[in-house]
């Protein structure tokens, strides 16, 4: 090959690269996606008046629940 045919295929190449960017700057999506984060803030539990208890501190629970599980409620 010629240096005249080196440089020609260079600058074709170069030409094709600039011509598949444009194309994707104009006309494509990033080619990976934005990622967007959702925040969910919670807010502190007031644990007097979300706790299931009934008359003399007793807690009101369904029948099938074993509470050797539960953890006790703080102080």
């Amino acid at each position: 090959m010629q240096l005249g045919e080196i440089i020609a295929n260079i600058l074709a190449i170069l030409l094709l690269v600039c011509f598949l960017a444009g194309t994707f700057v104009l006309f494509g999506k990033p080619l990976w996606p934005e990622q967007h984060v959702r925040m969910v803030i919670i807010p502190p539990v007031d644990t007097m008046s979300t706790a299931s208890t009934g008359r003399n501190d007793t807690p009101v629970l369904p029948g099938t629940f074993d509470t050797n599980l539960a953890h006790p409620r703080p102080s």
